[in-house]
């Protein structure tokens, strides 16, 4: 949807700019650092950021008067402190003063408008950190947990349209495309859209019924990982797409889809399993548009091929156009069909069960992986609590358990009914309950495989007692009584899980691979 930038600057905002440069409103002696992007400039000095919308005018946006920046300010302002409140203090106006001299809110006329934030290292931005380490689980499910919080409180899109919204972006992305064949293949863009338009149309009835359910809210619409800082410890979204209401107001699915696409483009398909598991899990009423998920992150990406085109257009750099072109591929990679299939992971507490599932779940099946499927985490879902919250030990009876199991089966009938690969995560100890997953699998006609994970006593019991919070509720003894049960037999793969865990995934990856 980007158009060709019409420049609008007058002297006016010249001298705008020259001023700020020089540290004007920020003390004589400051040290100002200036960051460009298409729309805005940002001058950073001492523990501030202050951001200046350029005079500019794009297909999908018009900033090209005073009163137009200061409205795109204004609502910067206010929707970023949903998410961010610590990060956005102050809208600022620029001011003429009677001797020709500008100044922050003066007493002159206002010839344009300046946001004030609060600053923060370049390195606590998550595209930062992932170029540097491996975020941990706790990090990411944190990330998951911030996203479901936000998207809880969201302002809800009232209309069932949701099948004709996502046409709408579709459609107008390809008109984008269109406006950049010597960067994206026509042909590639074409067959794109195609396959697009195909999936909306399939799925058109749960398009409309997720807007008639209340997921189409007024999101973040710009939620990736150069969008998200960790401030005290916490993942914070910033930056939100402030200009337009209408396309910030998209299925809450399709939100997280941007932030998922950009883990699975860096090839982090582990930390996009991640997240989308934590987000589902925490969010039963999107568990049934797990169809969406590949498709919307295959929006995304196109979208990411277009603006990254554009950039080209105006850089003439040879990395945006070769990163346009990437991007347009993944778009399209991401909705070519993938077999899926059903893999149970089973094990006495302690054996690494979830763990292994964390680190696997990436690599199964479509974008952004494998449903995985815990039964601790069912089990508090069907309690009504959350997954860390602790159960008495009277709620844990043989009918719960027969509830949880059932329920597993039932959810990866319907993941793989959508065309997802599913991990489930139970302990697996009776053999109907191990015979019971496999007809699952029997029924959706996908293939199965069996894993259980064997660790002595001495080694679970430690590790349960070295864990931080955790959906599983089994302490040591309840590990040591499990130990009487049985061993598994009868054509589930027995793996000696006390070994590390990159040993024990390649393991189990041998036996998926293998015929």
């Amino acid at each position: 949807m980007v158009a060709t930038s019409a420049a609008c600057a007058s002297p006016r905002d010249v001298d705008v700019a020259a001023w700020l440069a020089r540290g004007g409103p920020f003390g004589a002696t400051a040290r100002v650092e200036i960051v460009e992007t298409h729309a805005a400039t940002i001058y950073l000095s001492g523990d501030r950021a202050w951001k200046l919308k350029r005079a500019v005018a794009f297909g999908y946006l018009d900033f090209t008067t005073p009163e137009r920046r200061r409205a795109a300010l204004d609502a910067e302002l206010h929707l970023n402190r949903r998410t961010a409140p610590s990060l956005y203090l102050n809208l600022h106006s620029i001011t003429v003063e009677k001797d020709g001299t500008l100044a922050l809110d003066g007493r002159g006329a206002a010839i344009d408008w300046l946001l004030e934030m609060r600053r923060f290292p370049d390195e606590a931005l998550l595209a930062k950190m992932v170029g540097r380490m491996t975020l941990d689980d706790a990090l990411l499910m944190r990330l998951a947990d911030a996203v479901v919080a936000f998207h809880a409180t969201a302002g809800i899109a009232p209309g069932q349209d949701g099948a004709e919204r996502i046409r709408r972006v579709v459609d107008g992305n390809t008109a984008s495309m269109a406006e950049y064949p010597d960067t994206l293949d026509p042909q590639t863009a074409t067959a794109l859209t195609d396959r697009l338009k195909a999936w909306i149309a399939r799925h058109s009835r749960l398009l409309d019924a997720r807007a008639r359910a209340g997921r189409i809210r007024h999101c973040h619409g710009d939620l990736h990982l150069a969008n998200i800082v960790l401030l005290d410890g916490v993942p914070t979204p910033f930056d939100c797409l402030e200009f337009d209401a209408e396309l910030a107001t998209i299925d809450v699915l399709y939100d997280l889809a941007f932030l998922l696409m950009d883990f699975w483009a860096r090839g982090l398909r582990r930390e996009a399993g991640i997240v989308a598991n934590r987000y589902l899990d925490l969010s039963a009423a999107d568990e049934s548009g797990i169809a969406l998920v590949p498709f919307y992150m295959s929006v995304r990406a196109s979208i990411r091929a277009h603006v990254l085109a554009a950039q080209a257009a105006r850089t003439g750099a040879a990395d945006d156009f070769d990163q346009a072109r990437r991007y347009l591929a993944l778009a399209r990679d991401m909705l070519v069909a993938v077999p899926p299939r059903l893999v149970a992971i089973g094990g006495l507490s302690g054996s690494g069960k979830s763990t292994l599932a964390r680190s696997v779940g990436g690599e199964i099946g479509v974008a952004p992986g494998a449903r995985v499927l815990r039964s601790d985490v069912v089990r508090k879902r069907l309690a009504g609590v959350g997954p860390e919250q602790r159960l008495d030990p009277a709620q844990y009876t043989e009918e719960s358990s027969r509830l949880v199991y059932a329920e597993l089966r039932r959810l990866a009938g319907e993941a793989l009914g959508a065309g997802q690969s599913v991990i489930v995560d139970a302990v697996f100890s009776d053999p109907a309950e191990r015979e019971a997953i496999a007809d699952v699998a029997a029924l959706c006609g996908v293939g199965f495989h069996g894993f259980w994970l064997d660790v002595p006593e001495a080694e679970r019991v430690r590790r349960i007692e070295a864990r931080g919070p955790d959906a599983s509720d089994a302490n040591g003894d309840v590990a040591r009584r499990q130990s009487t049960l049985p061993v598994v037999s009868g054509g589930w793969i027995v793996l000696a899980a006390g070994q590390d865990l990159p040993s024990l995934h390649r393991a189990l990856e041998r036996h998926l691979r293998a015929p």
